[in-house]
């Protein structure tokens, strides 16, 4: 199991409100539980049996489309979290937020900040436009490739 599979598994449990989940394969053991609000990920590989004759039906599997980075009832631009973490729109609660609706934005600028295990990255435009929405309340945790900002390129 690659680590997007790993990962989308993941997303999907976080999703679902399960708390948790276990896989074994032939090659791989995982379990996955959830404490508190963020998953915890064990992996090991499975033990080694002796072969067993059994018959299995194959189950179907859905493939999810990726979501496209531009909406197509607009021209809009949505950005996405690039991590797992809590979102925050100022560097301190003293501060002012990095942006705000109606703001100019172009690449480089600062957007957010996201902290995750204790670090605050700091998560920068790729873009220019204008920022539309913001789409998430500050101080609330946020998953890989969630929305957080609407924006019209200009």
């Amino acid at each position: 199991m690659e680590t997007k599979e790993i990962q989308k598994l993941i997303d999907f449990i976080a999703q679902s409100g399960l708390d948790e989940v276990n896989i074994e394969t032939a090659d791989l053991k995982i379990k996955v539980k959830r404490y508190g609000s963020a998953p915890v990920v064990t992996s090991a590989p499975a033990p080694i049996a002796p072969p067993v004759a059994t018959v299995v039906s194959p189950q179907p599997v859905v493939a999810e489309k990726p979501a496209p980075a531009e909406t197509s009832a607009s021209n809009l631009i949505t950005i996405k979290s690039p991590m797992i973490g809590t979102f925050y729109r100022a560097s301190s609660p003293e501060t002012p937020n990095f942006v705000s609706i109606g703001d100019e934005i172009k690449p480089g600028k600062v957007l957010c900040v996201i902290e995750a295990m204790k670090l605050f990255n700091e998560f920068e435009s790729e873009y220019s436009g204008k920022i539309v929405k913001i789409l998430v309340e500050n101080a609330t945790p946020v998953e890989f490739d969630q929305p957080l900002f609407l924006v019209e390129p200009v």
